[in-house]
């Protein structure tokens, strides 16, 4: 039994190794926002465990889907479901790179800038690094059951849809819950502000698009870099 186990640990170590690493990350995270609750009796920046909470979902998601062992079959099935459960979710890790903007409006009281800098350098590549990760177990899944065409179609569409998301969320405040729960109001709403906004909308889209695709294709080279050897 103990040759099985550290067969399966040998097979798996990286995918665990980075599941324990983002998840002591995370608690480093936490930490820090305790250790600055503690030190300003102010939980200003508590929404920061929820967006951080939200940005694991996606990432659970695509490590249940990739590590599945159904047959191929029901893979078939279970990819369409597990892709549009995970893209609702998606966009939340990524969104917390606008929290930086909070920067510009809480109170430093008893607390020095830096620590909040730092802070959120740790909250937002933490969110960052579990989508980067689950969209790349999401490729790899859709490559290995539709083609690698697909799979690379797959992540400009998230790229796109993503940043979009992240505007909805950020400026107009709807969340992913409501995708699920207000559909139609989401849609109608968000092309009434989208087109009375001119062109920042679109702006915002494509900045914030073309910074996930460098980072995640960057991500995706140095993955592979060993292989060159």
């Amino acid at each position: 039994m103990i040759a099985n186990l550290r067969a399966r640990f040998a097979r798996n170590k990286y995918r665990l190794f980075i599941f324990g690493i983002l998840s002591m990350a995370s608690l480093v995270c936490i930490g820090l926002f305790r250790w600055r609750a503690s030190l300003t009796g102010s939980e200003n920046y508590a929404f920061l465990i929820w967006n951080l909470f939200l940005a694991w979902i996606p990432f659970v998601v695509a490590y249940l889907t990739y590590t599945s062992s159904l047959q191929h079959a029901r893979m078939r099935v279970l990819v369409p479901i597990a892709a549009f459960v995970w893209l609702i979710f998606f966009p939340n890790a990524p969104y917390i790179l606008t929290d930086f903007q909070h920067l510009a409006v809480v109170d430093w009281q008893n607390i020095d800038t830096w620590y909040d800098v730092l802070m959120l350098i740790w909250f937002a590549f933490t969110g960052l690094l579990l989508g980067l990760v689950s969209l790349f177990m999401m490729q790899e899944i859709i490559r290995r059951e539709f083609g690698r065409w697909s799979g690379w179609g797959f992540v400009a569409l998230v790229t796109v849809l993503t940043a979009a998301g992240v505007y909805v969320g950020r400026f107009l405040r709807w969340n992913s819950w409501d995708i699920l729960s207000r559909p139609q109001e989401l849609v109608q709403f968000t092309l009434a502000r989208t087109q009375e906004m001119s062109g920042r909308p679109l702006v915002f889209t494509v900045i914030f698009a073309a910074l996930i695709l460098f980072l995640y294709l960057t991500l995706y080279a140095f993955g592979h870099l060993l292989q060159e050897r």
